[in-house]
C-alpha cells in the first residue's frame, strides 16, 4: 500500500522477478491522485495486463483535469505527428528527385557510350573500304 499525497505523483511499475538475471519491466508510470476517477484508477497494456487501482480517497479536483504530465506529453506527441509526416514527405521527395537524377545521368552517360559505338563503326568502315582499293573517286 502506499499514500498519494495530493500534489505529488509514485513512481509505480510492474516486474518480474528473476533469480539469475535482472528483473523484466513490464511497465512503469507515474501515478498521481488525480488520475483516480471516481476512485478508480485502471492500466491497461494490449496482451499484457490488466490492473485496477482503488482508492476511495483519491478523486479529481474540480480545478485539476487529469495528470499535468500525461496531458503535457499528450500535447508534445499530437505537436510530433505533422514534424514527422512533413520530414517523411521531404525525405520521400528528395529520394525521388535523387533517383530521377540518376535515371537522367544514366541516360547521359548510355547515349555517349551509343555515339561513341556508333563513330567508332563508321571509322573501322573507312579502314575497311581502304584496304579493299574502293575509293570515292571516278
Amino acid at each position: 500500500m502506499a499514500e498519494l499525497p495530493e500534489k505529488k505523483c509514485k513512481r509505480c511499475g510492474l516486474y518480474e522477478e528473476d533469480t539469475f538475471k535482472p528483473a523484466d519491466v513490464f511497465d512503469e508510470w507515474e501515478m498521481c491522485s488525480s488520475d483516480f476517477k471516481d476512485g478508480k484508477y485502471t492500466r491497461f497494456m494490449e496482451n499484457q495486463f490488466n490492473a485496477t487501482f482503488l482508492c476511495p480517497n483519491c478523486t479529481t479536483s474540480a480545478g485539476d483535469h487529469g495528470n499535468h504530465e500525461h496531458s503535457s506529453e499528450a500535447e508534445t506527441n499530437k505537436a510530433s505527428v505533422p514534424v514527422i509526416i512533413v520530414v517523411s514527405v521531404l525525405a520521400s521527395v528528395l529520394v525521388i528527385i535523387a533517383l530521377f537524377g540518376g535515371y537522367k545521368y544514366w541516360q547521359k552517360k548510355k547515349r555517349e557510350r551509343d555515339q561513341a559505338r556508333f563513330l567508332k563503326l563508321f571509322e573501322e568502315g573507312d579502314d575497311f573500304e581502304d584496304e579493299l582499293g574502293l575509293s570515292d573517286e571516278l
